[in-house]
This record gives C-alpha cells, sequence and structure tokens, in this order.
C-alpha cells in the first residue's frame, strides 16, 4: 500500500509528519469552514436572534461529533498499533466494530434529542425569542445521528492505515456540500435556519457515505462487514479505554458550551450571539493545532506498536516545535484582524461589542494550543488510557466548568471568557506532567526523558517495555 504507516517510517521525520498532518489540518479547517459558513450565512439575515439560535444548538450537534470520535480516535490507536505489530485480521474487526457502533450510537442519540426536545432547550438557555428557531434547527439535524457518527469516526480511522488524504477527502466532501447548501439554501431560497440545518444533514450524510463507499470498493485493508463485527478480544474495551478519555474532553466541550450558553443568557442574546462568533474565531488556531496532534497520532501509535522509539521521540519533537510555530503565527493574525473577522458575522451594534471583546479574551492561549493537543495525542499513541482521559478532561470539564462559575462570581461576562483561557493554562500543565510521567515509564530504560534526549543518545537507547 503507497501511503502505508510503514512508509511513512521510511520517510525523513519533518517529511513524514507534514504529509500526514497537513490532510489532518486541512480537514479541521474545512470543518471550521463549515461551521463559519453556518454562522457567516445566518448573519446576512441580519437577524442576531437567529445567530444566536445556531451558536445554543451548536454544543448539541457537536455531541454527534464527539460521540463517533470515541470510536474513531479510540479506534485509530487500536488499529495503528495493531498494524505496527502485524495484526492486520484484528485491525479489520477493530474496524468493523468501530463502524456498527457508530449506527447504533447515532439511532440512540438521534432519538432521545427528539423525544427530550422541550427539556433540552430550557436546558440550553433558550429564550422567547431563540425558541422557535433552536427547536427547528435542532429537529432537522438530529436526523443525520448514525451519519454524524460515521463521518466523524472514519475521519480519524482511515489515516490509521495511512490513508489521510482520503480521511481528509471524506470531510471535504461534507463541508462542501454544507457550505453550497447554505449559500444556496439561505441566500437564493431564503430558508434562513431550516436551510442551514438542511445543509449540514446533507453534508454529514453526504461525509459518510464516502467512507462507507470507500471500503465497500474493496480497496482498505480494513473492514466494515458486520460479519467482521466483534467485542471480543479487547476489541471493544479497547478501543473504548483510548477513545472515551479523547471524546469526554469533545463531550464535556459540548456540555460546557451549554453552561456558558445558558450562564451568558444572562446578560442577554446579544452576549449569546457575541461569544458564539467569538469562540469561532478561536476556532481557527484550535483546528489547526488539533489536527496535527490527531494526524502525527498514527506515527507515533505505529512506532509503539513496532518498538521504534527513536523514531517517537523525533516525531514528538519536530510535532511540537511545529505546532507551537503555527500556533503563535495564526494567533497573531486572529488578533489583527477581530474587528474585520466579527464584522462579517454580526452587523448588531451590541453583538459586535461582545463578540470583540471576548475573542481577544479568548486569544489568549492560542499560542500553547498546538502544545496542548500534540502532548494528549501522544498520550493516546502510548495507550496510556488513565492519564489521557485526566488530561482530555480537565480542559473542558473538571477545570473549565468550575472556573465559568468562579470567573463569572468575580468579572461577570467577560469572566465568562476569561474562564477557558484559565482553564488551557491549567490543562497544558498537566499535559506536560502526565506526558513526561507516562514517556519516562514506557522508555524507562532512557536516563534522559523523551522531550530532551540529544540525537547520540537516541543511537544508545536500549528499551525494553
Amino acid at each position: 500500500m503507497d501511503n502505508s504507516l510503514e512508509k511513512y517510517n521510511t520517510m525523513p521525520v519533518g517529511t513524514a509528519v507534514i504529509k500526514n498532518t497537513l490532510p489532518a489540518v486541512a480537514a479541521m479547517l474545512m470543518t471550521l469552514i463549515y461551521n463559519l459558513a453556518d454562522t457567516f450565512f445566518i448573519g446576512q439575515t441580519h437577524d442576531a436572534y437567529q445567530v444566536a439560535a445556531v451558536s445554543l444548538a451548536t454544543p448539541i450537534f457537536l455531541i454527534f461529533m464527539a460521540v463517533g470520535s470515541i470510536f474513531g480516535i479510540g479506534g485509530t490507536s487500536v488499529i495503528s498499533r495493531a498494524i505496527g505489530e502485524g495484526r492486520k485480521e484484528y485491525a479489520k474487526k477493530v474496524c468493523a466494530f468501530c463502524m456498527w457502533s457508530c449506527v447504533f450510537a447515532g439511532v440512540l442519540l438521534s432519538a432521545c434529542i427528539l423525544m427530550f426536545m422541550e427539556p433540552l432547550l430550557r436546558v440550553i438557555g433558550a429564550s422567547a425569542d431563540t425558541w422557535e428557531f433552536t427547536k427547528t434547527y435542532l429537529t432537522i439535524v438530529s436526523f443525520c445521528g448514525p451519519f454524524a457518527l460515521i463521518s466523524s469516526c472514519f475521519s480519524n480511522v482511515l489515516r490509521a492505515e495511512g490513508q489521510a488524504n482520503k480521511a481528509m477527502t471524506g470531510q471535504i466532501i461534507g463541508n462542501v456540500l454544507n457550505i453550497v447548501l447554505d449559500a444556496v439554501l439561505i441566500m437564493v431560497f431564503h430558508l434562513d435556519i431550516v436551510g442551514c440545518a438542511l445543509a449540514t444533514l446533507l453534508g454529514e450524510t453526504a461525509g459518510a457515505l464516502y467512507y462507507i463507499a470507500y471500503f465497500l470498493r474493496g480497496k482498505s485493508s480494513l473492514s466494515v462487514n458486520i460479519k467482521d463485527f466483534s467485542v471480543k478480544d479487547k476489541i471493544a474495551s479497547g478501543v473504548l479505554a483510548i477513545g472515551i478519555p479523547a471524546a469526554l474532553a469533545s463531550i464535556l466541550m459540548s456540555v460546557a458550551s451549554v453552561i456558558m450558553n445558558a450562564l451568558m443568557a444572562e446578560y442577554g442574546d446579544m452576549a449569546v450571539a457575541g461569544i458564539g462568533v467569538a469562540m469561532k474565531i478561536v476556532m481557527i488556531t484550535g483546528m489547526v493545532s488539533m489536527g496535527i496532534g490527531q494526524g502525527v497520532q498514527p506515527l507515533l501509535g505505529f512506532c509503539v506498536g513496532a518498538k521504534d522509539y527513536t523514531r517517537f521521540k523525533q516525531y514528538m519533537k519536530f510535532s511540537l516545535v511545529f505546532a507551537t510555530l503555527l500556533g503563535v503565527v495564526l494567533t497573531l493574525l486572529c488578533y489583527l484582524f477581530t474587528g474585520q473577522i466579527v464584522s462579517v458575522f454580526l452587523t448588531d451594534e451590541s453583538a459586535y461589542d461582545y463578540a470583540l471583546k471576548f475573542a481577544r479574551l479568548l486569544l489568549v492561549t492560542g499560542p500553547v494550543f498546538g502544545i496542548y493537543y500534540v502532548l494528549s495525542n501522544a498520550l493516546q499513541a502510548m495507550g496510556a488510557a488513565v492519564s489521557s482521559l485526566i488530561v482530555n478532561v480537565s480542559r473542558q470539564g473538571l477545570v473549565y466548568i468550575p472556573a465559568l462559575f468562579f470567573f463569572r462570581a468575580l468579572l461577570g461576562a467577560d469572566g465568562l471568557a476569561l474562564a477557558q483561557p484559565a482553564a488551557d493554562m491549567v490543562s497544558l500543565i498537566l499535559g506536560i506532567v502526565m506526558y513526561l510521567f507516562i514517556s519516562k515509564r514506557t522508555f524507562r530504560k532512557q536516563n534522559t526523558c523523551l522531550l530532551y534526549t540529544s540525537d547520540a543518545a537516541d543511537e544508545e537507547d536500549s528499551v525494553d517495555l
């Protein structure tokens, strides 16, 4: 296979990392663009209440993506290590488990949203002015549950067998269709928030169908055939042990966003619209950083499976520098052009002012996003389930949610925005500590930790897991 992980491991380190991370970054940017497109085209209605409604509903929809990533990130970790060990039949069974688990979980989530719509709207903070808009959006997008999970899952899993470009293609297909349909349904047919929701539904469905078609063509070394579905031989536990900690970050991000929106709603619907746009701006740096982490994870996992620890260290060093440089540049650009970006989405003066202020507060920790995501994915690649759980739940849950209440009590609406940078720094420190601990334990015969070992020492290390 031309794009197999074995081939990546024979390339120069920088080339391998960039070649495998750029498609992941591109896919993340496409996801960002389609998220921005929803807000942009809804913003062209000049109705800030519809913008606020999309902001309120987005965390609920992101739960689909988060649950899909349980099987996607967990499956990627298990599959890449299995391929590195030469256990290709086992990898096929893991892939089939991920596929059919997504179908079941997606149907269940969709049903729950539809059945509990009214209490859900109250929980997320929908007001009298945003209630019907939010309900309409959630009702329509709930029908894409299984497809959203499959799309989220296999945009990760395909990278486990070295198919980074195909992983990216599926996301691009869904995202481009979403953007085009946003433009047509909102700007041409004036369906407003109904058009926005339909575009999301059809885009997620198209992405999922691309991945399914890829497997059905028989060109993959993996499988989605239900005959290969199994939970035995630690297939289910292996995927869930890594996937749940990683996905908990996304799930908690959705829960925290719901809490934050509900607290922000006390300051008015324009404040909700403002924080929604501000968070989209910060996602520019965040998505790129996340893509770097996800792109390098299969390479790291292969090294762990193949016991090639010198290569593992080289990947880590390059990825950390690469991610940090990109984080600094993107954060600076976002900060310099915050006003211009906000004006694309909001015309209401009050909402604009909120978004401008909140975005500049949230951008404070943008330069360190990449370090956090590389370390987090390294823990997943090493199979460190507990450490991965602790690091991933801290940023959006254990630290962030209490910080929301603490900083709101001190600074009001501004405090709700500052809670995220505070949580970012605490979680980054925790991630560094966990990585150093796990790496020292995993490579315990080395005299120095992985981040600082010289090339000469690399050649002399003897590793025994």
